[in-house]
């Protein structure tokens, strides 16, 4: 099992950040890169909760969304073709007295094959800096749709 964690800085607010990863429509890949369009289902979606099949690349995963408290949004994989036992992603929002966020990501890779074994070996390693290179993409994306065009 991988426990990857890091922590990045926005200038979007606590609800802009929400927004958008509770936003499970058409352009998603844009927003989130290792999550494709054509694999995302959702299944249901209430007020603060939401039950989503997602992925990318051969790998999906379901998770239910949990945004109740909108300052510790956990997504918790409840089936998947790789992933099993306590994965999933918690992401807490802390908003700063310069009007900044940070963002506390704690990402779980509990392998239940031996693909999901290797791959959670992988992102425990080599492919953190992959994840969080892939989560800066993710916030200039955040940004950018909260910024009007000029």
């Amino acid at each position: 099992m991988s426990t990857i964690h890091f922590t990045k800085t926005t200038t979007a607010t606590p609800a802009q950040f929400v927004a958008a990863l509770t936003d499970f429509g058409p352009g998603r890949k844009e927003v989130f890169p290792n999550s494709s369009d054509k694999d995302m289902k959702v299944h249901s979606q209430g007020p603060a909760t939401a039950d989503v099949t997602e992925g990318n690349g051969g790998i999906w995963e379901r998770l239910t969304y949990d945004w109740s408290d909108p300052r510790r949004i956990v997504l918790t994989t409840t089936d998947s073709n790789t992933w099993g036992g306590a994965s999933g992603h918690t992401y807490t929002l802390t908003e700063n007295p310069d009007g900044t966020t940070n963002i506390d990501v704690v990402v779980v890779r509990d392998g239940k094959n031996l693909k999901g074994k290797v791959l959670g070996a992988v992102l425990g390693t080599v492919g953190r800096g992959q994840l969080s290179k892939a989560f800066d993409t993710t916030i200039k994306a955040v940004e950018t749709r909260q910024t009007p065009a000029v």
